[in-house]
């Protein structure tokens, strides 16, 4: 189950004080994280049913953190281009506090319900004109949102001509299941993996994201690493993101 916002505040803050005790406790060589720069002996088990080695012990970055990270340091002119406009959905207090320090980044956070976001924005009904954004980031938000097709639409609609997105939705197997009938709680947790999802998303989201007018890469973590630094950084070899583009006329 999600936490609420208050307790993901309080978590992040104890953390943030915590971290010169919990690098002391858990510092090694053997991983690293790259979003707190910790050397560590390992990573630690989290999750409903808990995964091996996904959470970093002293900022709780998972795994789908770290892969964001790295993709947005290697991948994307975040860091070079002064004035770019970014819109972060569901901001994630770890990489909020990081991508808060870019020097000259106009930066946004956006949520419907999150009270820490700078903006309550509606996925499928941004408030914005077309070509708002130079970028989007938006990790584990669509396997929320009922109508997902009308949010990519949105997201393209409000991205400028050779603008960038870094997606990420949970993926199992190849095709997308989502069933608008199921609504029971529990039932939604075994079906979907958690009680506010309403689908799993297979490979073929790509088409999806295709059809709302993207050229889409999928970026696997061999596309960032080699073997040796992947396992070092904790990142699973099935670990996904969609990088999505918009084309310059």
């Amino acid at each position: 189950m999600s936490r609420s916002p208050l307790r993901r505040n309080m978590i992040d803050r104890s953390r943030r004080l915590a971290r010169p005790v919990l690098r002391l406790l858990h510092g090694g060589h053997e991983h690293f994280c790259p979003l707190c720069e910790s050397g560590l002996r390992r990573f630690v088990p989290f999750g409903l049913n808990p995964r091996d080695a996904a959470r970093c012990p002293v900022c709780g970055a998972l795994e789908r953190h770290r892969m964001a990270w790295s993709f947005l340091r290697q991948r994307t002119d975040l860091f070079q281009r002064p004035g770019l406009k970014l819109l972060h959905f569901a901001p994630e207090p770890i990489l909020e506090s990081l991508l808060r320090r870019i020097p000259r980044l106009d930066y946004l956070t956006a949520d419907l319900s999150d009270p820490r976001a700078m903006a309550r924005i509606d996925i499928t009904d941004i408030p914005f004109p077309e070509a708002s954004f130079d970028a989007i980031f938006c990790s584990h938000v669509l396997e929320h949102v009922p109508d997902d097709r009308l949010a990519m639409q949105e997201l393209r609609r409000v991205l400028k001509p050779g603008g960038w997105i870094a997606l990420q939705v949970p993926i199992s197997g190849e095709t997308t299941f989502e069933d608008p009938g199921v609504t029971d709680p529990a039932e939604r947790v075994r079906l979907f993996g958690q009680d506010d999802h309403v689908r799993v998303y297979g490979r073929d989201i790509a088409g999806r994201l295709e059809s709302a007018g993207f050229t889409v890469t999928e970026v696997r973590p061999g596309d960032l690493f080699e073997e040796t630094e992947r396992r070092r950084v904790g990142i699973p070899e099935d670990e996904l993101l969609h990088e999505c583009r918009t084309v310059i006329p």
